[in-house]
């Protein structure tokens, strides 16, 4: 089911000449931290290219997000906003380090995961795997203390960073939570819609669009209601930002994803796919998806053996097995229809609030982009 999506070019601004001007900053700064890093001792070098990896890729949406934000509360371009607005996307490359070690990711950008690239780094380590993964956390952490180093040092006014300040932990404390609901209802024997959109919420969509967008906003002065608008339009939008991902995870190409297409199903996670797949299913059906998903045994922490390098836990027919469950009880579809009501939600916020042509022209563009993709 496609989105109705109506996109205007804002005038005077480009997609890809903004995320090349996003690329720069986090490029150029994630090489000097990567310099001051190898300049402490050459043998941490693994641990500073996997920290220019993470920061290497990505559609910098959550960066945009910021920009317009801030142009959404009357200010001009700005090359300081810009680099505050980068420090978003290094608060997202933390994440994603992270959330691939948790959940075992082998792939991520068509390419070894942190805590599998640092594996050769560690080859003579008597637990390889493990001294990998100790790597890969510290790499994250690291990325998370520079988005807030870029964030403070971005050239912006210390009255208008004070503005967004006390987002800066909310953002934080959240995301954090998200990933904790995840951990917590990986597994579940019963898997619940209502809880995966706690996760949804709280893991991705305010961080990826509600919490990039307000501070932005904050950042160039925004009133209350303003306020209130980015969060009416940034949350149903970064719902279906991770809705659509969790149908490009399992439906979607992995040329284009740079995912593993069988990793939401061997860990079981507490996707909205899935639950809705369980609310559809007759007994017959959850007693499949209960064989299927038991196969997926996950990692044994203890030991640091990736099911990725053994082959152990669910396989590609195991998951191909999944998918025409799914696909017989409609439950893509139940996501698709999903995606679009958030859409439609986020952009009727949108348009209530009056914003600058440009800011409101570039939201309604990053809505098409964050909802509609194939990667």
């Amino acid at each position: 089911m496609a989105v109705a999506v109506t996109v205007t070019v804002p005038e005077g601004w480009e997609p890809g000449a903004f995320k090349a001007r996003v690329d720069q900053v986090l490029h150029r700064f994630a090489a000097e931290e990567a310099g001051q890093l190898t300049a402490i001792d050459s043998s941490l070098g693994p641990v500073a290219d996997a920290v220019e990896t993470a920061v290497a890729d990505g559609k910098r949406l959550r960066a945009a997000f910021c920009y317009w934000g801030w142009r959404a509360a009357g200010q001009p371009d700005s090359d300081a906003l810009v680099r505050a607005a980068a420090s978003m996307e290094l608060v997202h490359a933390a994440a994603v380090v992270h959330d691939d070690l948790i959940d075992d990711s082998p792939l991520r950008h068509g390419r070894p995961t942190a805590h599998l690239a640092l594996r050769e780094a560690v080859r003579d380590h008597p637990q390889p795997a493990l001294a990998a993964r100790s790597l890969a956390m510290l790499a994250g952490d690291l990325l998370m203390s520079m988005a807030g180093q870029l964030f403070v040092t971005s050239g912006l006014p210390a009255a208008y960073l004070g503005r967004a300040r006390p987002l800066w932990a909310a953002l934080a404390r959240e995301l954090i939570a998200g990933e904790c609901l995840e951990i917590l209802h990986t597994g579940s024997a019963a898997p619940d819609t209502a809880i995966s959109l706690k996760v949804v919420r709280y893991k991705t969509a305010k961080y990826t669009v509600e919490q990039p967008l307000l501070i932005g906003a904050l950042l160039g002065g925004a009133g209350e209601r303003l306020r209130a608008g980015c969060s009416a339009y940034g949350l149903p939008l970064g719902e279906a930002f991770q809705l659509r991902d969790d149908l490009l995870g399992l439906f979607g190409d992995p040329a284009l994803t740079g995912k593993d297409g069988s990793d939401d199903v061997r860990g079981h996670r507490p996707t909205a796919l899935l639950a809705e797949t369980w609310r559809l299913a007759g007994e017959e059906d959850r007693e499949r998806l209960r064989t299927l998903l038991a196969a997926g045994a996950g990692t044994d922490k203890d030991t640091g053996t990736d099911t990725a390098d053994t082959g152990t836990g669910t396989g590609t027919a195991d998951a191909d097995a999944v998918r025409d469950v799914m696909r017989r009880l409609k439950a893509p579809d139940r996501i698709e229809a999903m995606i679009t009501a958030r859409v439609e939600q986020a952009l009727h916020a949108l348009d209530e609030l009056d914003l600058p042509g440009p800011a409101a022209a570039a939201l309604n563009r990053l809505a098409h982009s964050a909802a509609v993709r194939r990667s």
